[in-house]
């Protein structure tokens, strides 16, 4: 830690110490208080909304003003809405049985809650972590992401006009910042972001014991049975593709296809392209990569490709030139194929490309999944019931959309989250308001014989005879 960033540091500390103290020296929030600062988050979102969309489209040099507003404004606000109306009933005591008295499950906050958010959901992503968190009746501080300046800048301004830094606090800076932000002692951590970057949050939280939700990412396959109508389920994937320009972490990544219906797929693929983008370069609703940096990236997948010889497929329904572009819009492109050595086969894409791979038999397909890292998301296409469930049941996945690609994680309902390499633990709706509590036990002891203790009695030994049996 360099010593410039040492003032950055004390300050976090600082911020922790006095969110803790705040959490021990207080009664815990009511549900009635943690409503309120859901009515504040709320009435955040509504009063910033147009500083939110301006600010999120300038650090992505063209960002969907639409998209922003769907998935940063409202998404989270009907999510908060959902959880709000929900709080008071999470947190009624849980009866359990027993013939020992009265027990319960008694759902406590953990404390001082650690987010740190990714760039591509700037705004989104730290409402829907906080939702979890303040819902559970905890305190919070958030890392943004150095990757979106202006956003990370108008968060800290209008949370500082909004909350109290012992309620919620916003943590700005650089990749150093980032670390020593996992490292301080929190009662727990969520993280988003690449599965390369969790290790190292994993590896600083241990230091701590902190226990850790990550949300990692990883390449989602896309499933596409001969059961399929191939014309819907093509203009599905595309859309999904290339919402955000691909830059989503439950995006599909590689799509397989009946190798009978490679072509037949990639017409109906290039057709959705262009009824979703009739033009690529100047229109509104397609967003720019995040950075000069991640667009190098992307371009040296394809340059990687077309040197192995994998067939290149350009889907640019106006034939644009995007040489003078201002931003860092890329051409969607469809390639055929591509061999598993090669670095799009092997890293999270994050961005508007898709490998394609034909198979055979579907046996094939859930082997292919298995050899390979555990994703965060698996689609389905398909009516075949014995099928579908096959995969089901032979695939491991954070989670599943079948005849659709990643709806599973906009449903409040259900958890969200990962396995294996695509992260631990989950949150959202009512799973994030217990994986930010502590399900503490409590049992209300009956009167009575305890045969545990001393002296033991034949009466003891005969009746703990008569009781180990099968």
């Amino acid at each position: 830690m360099s010593k410039i960033e040492i003032p950055e540091v004390l300050r976090m500390r600082g911020i922790l110490a006095r969110q803790r103290s705040a959490y021990l020296s207080n009664d815990l929030w009511s549900a009635e208080q943690r409503c309120e600062l859901f009515d504040r988050l709320i009435g955040m979102l509504v009063e910033y909304q147009e500083e939110i969309v301006e600010a999120t489209a300038a650090d992505f040099g063209h960002r969907s003003h639409d998209l922003t507003r769907i998935i940063d404004l409202l998404g989270p606000l009907v999510s908060l809405k959902k959880t709000r109306a929900r709080i008071a009933e999470w947190m009624q005591p849980e009866q359990r049985a027993t013939d020992r008295g009265e027990a319960w499950i008694q759902y406590q906050p953990l404390g001082v809650v650690g987010i740190v958010t990714a760039w591509n959901f700037p705004v989104g992503m730290v409402i829907q972590g906080l939702a979890s968190a303040l819902s559970a009746g905890n305190r919070a501080m958030v890392k943004v992401s150095e990757l979106n300046p202006r956003c990370a800048e108008l968060m800290q301004r209008m949370f500082s006009a909004t909350f109290a830094e012992e309620e919620i606090a916003v943590v700005t800076g650089d990749a150093e910042v980032g670390q020593a932000f996992c490292s301080l002692p929190f009662d727990h951590l969520l993280f988003t972001g690449a599965s390369s970057v969790g290790k190292h949050v994993m590896r600083a939280a241990a230091e701590n014991l902190v226990p850790v939700t990550l949300e990692l990412g990883g390449k989602s396959p896309t499933i596409v049975s001969r059961s399929a109508d191939l014309k819907a389920a093509a203009s599905k994937i595309m859309a999904g593709k290339l919402l955000n320009a691909g830059q989503v972490c439950l995006a599909p990544d590689h799509v397989f296809v009946p190798e009978e219906s490679m072509q037949a797929f990639i017409v109906h693929a290039k057709a959705a392209v262009a009824k979703l983008y009739p033009s690529l370069k100047d229109n509104p609703d397609y967003t720019s990569v995040i950075n000069n940096r991640h667009f190098q990236r992307l371009q040296g997948y394809l340059d990687e490709a077309r040197a192995a010889g994998v067939e290149l497929i350009e889907v640019n329904p106006a034939q644009e030139d995007f040489s003078d572009q201002l931003h860092h819009k890329m051409i969607p492109t469809l390639l055929c194929n591509p061999g598993d050595e090669l670095k799009i086969m092997q890293d999270e894409i994050f961005g508007p490309l898709l490998p394609i791979k034909p198979y055979k038999d579907m046996r094939e397909v859930v082997a292919y999944i298995n050899a390979h890292p555990r994703p965060l998301g698996l689609y389905y296409f398909g009516s075949d019931v014995a099928e579908e469930q096959f995969v089901l049941d032979r695939t491991v996945s954070g989670g599943v959309t079948i005849n659709n690609v990643a709806l599973h994680a906009s449903v409040d309902s259900l958890p969200f989250g990962g396995v294996g390499n695509s992260g631990m633990g989950s949150y959202l709706g009512h799973q994030g308001f217990i994986t930010f509590s502590h399900p503490k036990p409590v049992l209300r002891a009956a009167e009575g014989p305890d045969i545990t203790r001393p002296p033991f009695s034949d009466q003891v030994r005969q009746m703990v005879g008569a009781m180990i049996k099968r």
